[in-house]
């Protein structure tokens, strides 16, 4: 399959690293006066390090006065319009012949015992991949249970062969690049009763086995992992499977990690990036107070050379954003007026649970979340003494939009303020953070869910949600 290959840079923040003494001579046939791009894997990602053009002859040769990061680099076509992989480690001066034409046969190596063990590693990963794929497809039409015994058999012989040939690359050559990245992508065998759990004691002993044993053999600070892609996908499995939910025991693998990859600056900076990109946006409420750790320790009073001021403000503006409204703690206060005039705090809000709304009167969607939030009140929330505190936003539209949407659906048992544009302004002037920022409002209708004392107890849920949460707080009292 013809991959596409691209350069993609997160946050905005890669640079091209310094570059070490490296000379790679490539013969790319049939391409003449064109050039051919030197990449790696980051993850997901597909960075362009260096390019070189093709002469007459089909030659070209990259070159730099640093070594590279080990991994598993890639070599783009012109136009890059796909590429191919080779290893690079300890041994960077080599020689690459490769052609189209031929090239789903193998490509050859001069004087690279890396990639001469890569490609025969590929040989045989084809080859067994193929015996199964076949085996698993004919598996689907298998005419009688023989059949399907007989196919199993045989897929069950080549993941064993897999298994064996991969387990003799890890022990015969031990400081190979591949033998670590196998290493790496070795996952832990359950046995007897952990294999096949019995009670829900074995499940538990299973699961602390597994998740005990799945980074055998794997160091943190080995940057040639951070150049692949399985990597981030056992990260990845890690944290969603393996990891409670929770910020405190995931703030504890990420220090973990991140302390033990502080040896190799690719590693961390792979790391640092995988982090920040994936709390930066939470998928959990809880997930706010890991991207204020992060900032806080790794982020707020250093520098990096691949991160540019723009990504730097980007992750302190999330920050600052966030930490005035961690789930869990108290939310900051809001003094703003009434239809009157008449201001009125948050805090003077007595009530059992309080459910905080910004809105903008001119959002279709606010139109439609509201009357339904109004619905859940009256038919359920007011019974038990909850409140809603509704703070409408100035975007667009005037004070007369806000008055004439709170009266045609009325929502006068509402604490209904209004924010202005010129409210706004004065604290902003004043160096005062506005609500918006104070509760991250990036979208509108934003809604809190608060305790007596003001708590966040959930935030930016939808309101059915915030029903089902009240249902277990006031079924648990």
């Amino acid at each position: 399959m013809k991959k596409t290959f691209t350069a993609i840079f997160l946050l905005s923040s890669f640079l091209a690293f310094s570059q070490d003494s490296y000379e790679i001579k490539v013969t790319f046939k049939p391409f003449k006066n064109q050039y051919i791009y030197l990449g790696h894997y980051f993850g997901k990602t597909y960075p362009v390090i260096d390019s070189a053009m093709l002469n007459d002859k089909s030659e070209a040769v990259f070159k730099g006065n640093k070594k590279l990061q080990g991994g598993i680099y890639l070599i783009g076509y012109p136009n890059k319009a796909g590429f191919f992989e080779l290893m690079i480690d300890k041994q960077q001066k080599f020689g690459v012949i490769a052609d189209t034409a031929t090239i789903k046969k193998g490509i050859k190596f001069v004087n690279s015992p890396d990639n001469e063990l890569f490609s025969a590693y590929q040989k045989e990963m084809n080859i067994r991949g193929g015996k199964i794929n076949a085996a698993r497809g004919q598996l689907k039409n298998a005419a009688t249970t023989a059949d399907s015994v007989k196919l199993n058999d045989i897929i069950n012989k080549e993941d064993k062969a897999i298994t064996a040939y991969r387990d003799n690359i890890i022990t015969t050559k031990p400081d190979n690049i591949l033998a670590a990245l196998l290493q790496c992508m070795k996952e832990p065998i359950l046995t007897g009763n952990l294999k096949d759990p019995k009670n829900n004691a074995d499940s538990l002993a299973a699961y602390h086995y597994y998740k005990d044993h799945f980074w055998d053999g794997v160091y943190f600070w080995d940057g040639r992992l951070a150049y692949t892609t399985f990597f981030e996908e056992k990260l990845d499995k890690y944290f969603n499977q393996l990891v409670p939910l929770h910020p405190d025991s995931t703030i504890k693998e990420i220090d973990r990690m991140l302390g033990n990859a502080s040896l190799n600056d690719e590693m961390s900076r792979f790391l640092l990036v995988k982090f920040i990109n994936r709390y930066l946006n939470q998928k959990y409420m809880w997930e706010d107070a890991v991207f204020v750790h992060l900032f806080e320790k790794y982020f707020s009073n250093k520098n990096y050379s691949w991160l540019n001021d723009k990504s730097k403000k980007i992750i302190t503006d999330r920050a600052y954003s966030l930490m005035a409204n961690i789930t869990g703690t108290p939310a900051s206060d809001i003094l703003l007026p009434d239809s009157t005039g008449k201001m009125w705090s948050l805090y003077e809000v007595n009530a059992p649970y309080c459910i905080v709304a910004f809105w903008d009167p001119t959002c279709g969607h606010c139109k439609e979340v509201l009357p339904k939030l109004d619905s859940f009140y009256h038919a359920k929330w007011k019974a038990f003494g909850l409140k809603l505190y509704a703070v409408a936003k100035e975007t667009d539209g005037t004070k007369q939009d806000w008055l004439k949407f709170i009266n045609d659906n009325n929502l006068n048992e509402w604490i209904n303020v209004y924010y202005s544009k010129a409210d706004d302004k004065v604290r902003i002037d004043n160096n005062i953070p506005g609500y918006s920022q104070l509760f991250d409002v990036q979208s509108f209708p934003t809604l809190y869910l608060l305790d007596k004392d003001k708590r966040i107890v959930a935030k930016k849920l939808s309101y059915e949600q915030i029903d089902e949460i009240l249902d277990i707080k006031i079924k648990g009292q």
